[in-house]
């Protein structure tokens, strides 16, 4: 009996985990689909551009296929997206198999750092003045 039991949750924690991330990703696209744009608190209080300054416009314009202008509203999302969104597909199905012990094992800390110095210098270059290219633009 308590083989079956564990065999029944293993199975509705895979149900779950299978069907969960397209739901969220069916979520995000209807509303980046209606042009529903999340306003960045950091730059409510500062003024000042974050890193991730424009990255739902940078998501719904990928999504309108205009390339362009998604590079113009947040470049660094748009340089690593090609990216992130297989390795991401890599750790879902990872998840999904149940092997959640090898998802950490895959990228060093090396890189994960590298990445984190890369994306404070493009906070910080997007708000000089010599800069102003790498702020959030419309092409019109």
């Amino acid at each position: 009996m308590l083989i079956f039991q564990q065999f029944f949750t293993r199975m509705k924690k895979r149900i779950i985990r299978i069907i969960l991330f397209p739901l969220v990703l069916l979520v995000f696209y209807v509303l980046f689909i209606h042009h529903i744009a999340i306003k960045c608190p950091f730059y409510e209080i500062t003024k000042l551009y974050c890193p991730g300054c424009g990255i739902s416009r940078c998501l719904i314009s990928i999504l309108h296929l205009d390339f362009y202008q998604a590079f113009r509203y947040n470049p660094l999302l748009f340089i690593l997206l090609p990216f992130f969104v297989p390795y991401a597909f890599y750790l879902y199905i990872i998840y999904v198999f149940e092997r959640e012990d090898q998802i950490t094992k895959r990228i060093p800390n090396q890189f994960w750092n590298i990445l984190l110095f890369f994306v404070t210098l493009f906070g910080v270059l997007r708000n000089i003045p010599l800069f102003s290219f790498l702020a959030p633009t419309i092409i019109h």
